[in-house]
């Protein structure tokens, strides 16, 4: 886990990496944990969000709820990074090992078990990596609505966190299973569309979701390698939101059919 302040500056602007050590000069990481090259936090702002730090053989992968659409790396992340370069947090991970070790399969399942009961997130995402069936399009959309309802004030001006509906998407996709995978990301294109007349700030934010989960879909369903008959179905699904009054997003979305096109006819 080696990173140096030459790294991190590197990494963001001048303005972004001085009000990244500002912030942790001020003790705004609430929570610091390491599990193995794995790095979670959570950095007050004018929210508390989380970062994810993922350090690779020769790369370093960053993650946070932000709202931040400029260049590199956020100040949260930033300071984070610097907390981590000043001292490298305690790795939980020999720990956890050392117990799974000791631990009999029956005591195991019963702890995953009361986990799964307690955590709503982390049962979903279990579900996703072991399961066989999915929730279905409505569903998830009725889960991303009640964000929007919870952020609403009565219009949403800051960027609501859909990454939990990435990462499932993405322990779907981990498995080959792409239409499951292109159900969430459905849902998230169609419901942030619709809602997008709820939102008054942060658009660089929401648009970016809107493709995000657009990339995403037309990455799953061109891997199914679908029959003419199947693309049609699918593309289908992205013009009828290019169609759907008000057409806020509406070029997003005839450019998303106009990618997928071409990459099939290749």
């Amino acid at each position: 886990m080696n990173v140096t302040e030459e790294t991190i500056h590197n990494r963001s602007t001048d303005a972004v990496f001085e009000r990244g050590r500002k912030y942790r000069d001020e003790g705004r990481i609430q929570r610091l944990d390491r599990f193995g090259e794995l790095v979670t936090a959570a950095v007050s702002g004018s929210s508390l969000y989380d970062v994810t730090v993922e350090f690779g053989d020769r790369s370093i992968g960053t993650k946070c709820t932000c709202p931040y659409d400029g260049s590199g790396d956020c100040k949260h992340v930033v300071a984070v990074l610097l907390d981590i370069a000043a001292g490298p947090p305690q790795d939980e991970s020999e720990r956890v090992e050392a117990v799974l070790g000791d631990v009999s399969a029956e005591d195991l399942r019963g702890f995953v078990r009361d986990a799964l009961a307690e955590h709503a997130e982390l049962r979903e995402r279990f579900l996703a990596r072991f399961g066989d069936d999915h929730k279905s399009i409505d569903e998830y959309r009725n889960e991303i609505a009640q964000l929007f309802e919870q952020h609403a004030d009565p219009v949403v001006f800051e960027a609501i966190d859909f990454s939990r509906f990435f990462e499932i998407a993405e322990q779907y996709r981990e498995r080959n299973r792409y239409l499951a995978a292109a159900t969430v990301y459905r849902a998230v294109f169609e419901e942030v569309d619709e809602k997008y007349n709820w939102i008054d700030g942060a658009h660089d934010h929401y648009a970016r979701t809107i493709q995000t989960a657009l990339d995403g879909y037309a990455d799953c369903v061109l891997a199914t390698d679908p029959s003419p008959e199947e693309f049609d179905t699918y593309a289908g699904v992205l013009e009828a939101r290019a169609t759907t009054e008000p057409r806020i997003n509406d070029e997003q979305f005839w450019r998303a059919i106009d990618n997928l096109e071409e990459r099939y006819n290749e």
